[in-house]
């Protein structure tokens, strides 16, 4: 009797188990096959490049340059663009005769115009296979009681505003050819730490190619974000950088000069000169890489992370709770000394 009692009780036990077994194995296969499907798929690549013409801005830079010669060598009939006729000529003196370069000035619609121009003259007929834009202002990072209008308008007027201008007149050859946009940002602008127009224009850029791509995936054209760290490369040096704070202290008023205090000034340079040093990568390659997945790739990704800080640090800050984000800058960065805290000296190096 004791028997016949428990054996239902024990298949029932049995059966609930093996049902709580197949749904785990079951939810580890659709993982698993995801998985598998998502390796596939990204490692699909587009295979014939010759022809396909790639214009990229920002190439006085020495991320633009090299990225330049990179694709050049890779078949890619590339089109640099240049800020001065000297670094046009330079670029050229070490590349192939496909490469060419044209001067522009995205804070100049004169410019941007005449680079069109140049562009749509190289195309003959044909569409714009990959646009890079490797656009960055001159970049005020200081407190934002320091800086005025005109500050602002320096970074936005070309990391923002002049990105938006030139993407909007090739878009029409972009369509034509189902070409590819990649746009390089700054993953430190996904965390507004400092004043001025930097993070404001990175978090504008953000917001354009989320639009952008989602608009003109049905016309083909796909729109991808290379959001990289600080690379020593593309690095203001630390005398740049203290030239820089040293002039806008100087124009500060005296009642905000002294609400900040001399100790506040000495103590923020020592820290933007420790953060960068600490945090420059030298291996610029990381994000040349992400730029040619995004345009060889058959189905490229939305984003792609390149650096160790854009990939964990500035990723983890720009999720965190404002709390926790707030406190470890608070122990980065000097207090004024009108705040009543003391001004130590820089605990943490970001």
């Amino acid at each position: 009797m004791v028997l016949g009692t428990e054996c239902p009780s024990i298949i029932r036990e049995g059966a609930l188990l093996s049902l709580s077994d197949s749904l785990h194995i079951a939810i580890l296969a659709s993982v698993l096959s995801l998985i598998i499907y998502w390796l596939i798929r990204d490692s699909h690549r587009v295979r014939n490049r010759s022809g396909k013409h790639v214009f990229i801005t920002g190439c006085d830079t020495e991320l633009g340059n090299s990225l330049a010669k990179w694709l050049d060598k890779r078949g890619f009939c590339v089109i640099a663009a240049c800020a001065t006729e000297k670094r046009g000529q330079e670029l050229q003196s070490c590349s192939s005769l496909s490469l060419k370069t044209v001067n522009l000035n995205l804070a100049d619609s004169n410019s941007i115009a005449r680079a069109v121009v140049f562009v749509t003259e190289e195309m003959a007929g044909k569409g714009l296979f990959g646009l890079v834009s490797n656009a960055e202002g001159t970049a005020p990072v200081a407190p934002t009681d320091w800086l005025r209008i005109e500050d602002f308008h320096s970074v936005l007027d070309v990391s923002l505003l002049g990105l938006i201008k030139i993407t909007l007149k090739l878009l029409p050859l972009l369509k034509k050819a189902e070409g590819r946009v990649v746009n390089l940002i700054n993953a430190k602008g996904l965390m507004a730490f400092v004043g001025g127009g930097y993070s404001l224009s990175k978090w504008g850029m953000e917001a354009f190619s989320d639009t952008l791509r989602i608009e003109m995936q049905h016309f083909g054209v796909k729109v991808s974000i290379v959001e990289h760290g600080f690379f020593k490369a593309g690095v203001v040096n630390s005398d740049g950088i203290n030239k820089y704070l040293l002039r806008l202290w100087n124009r500060l008023s005296p009642e905000i000069r002294d609400s900040y205090g001399e100790k506040y000034f000495v103590e923020y340079i020592k820290a933007q000169r420790s953060s960068m040093k600490r945090l420059c990568d030298s291996d610029i390659s990381k994000v040349i890489k992400c730029v040619e997945n995004a345009l060889i790739a058959k189905y490229p990704r939305t984003r792609y992370g390149a650096g160790w800080d854009a990939k964990f640090f500035s990723l983890f800050l720009s999720y965190a709770p404002s709390c926790l984000s707030d406190m470890l800058l608070c122990m980065t960065f000097p207090a004024p000394a009108a705040s009543g805290r003391s001004v130590p000296r820089v605990l943490i190096n970001i």
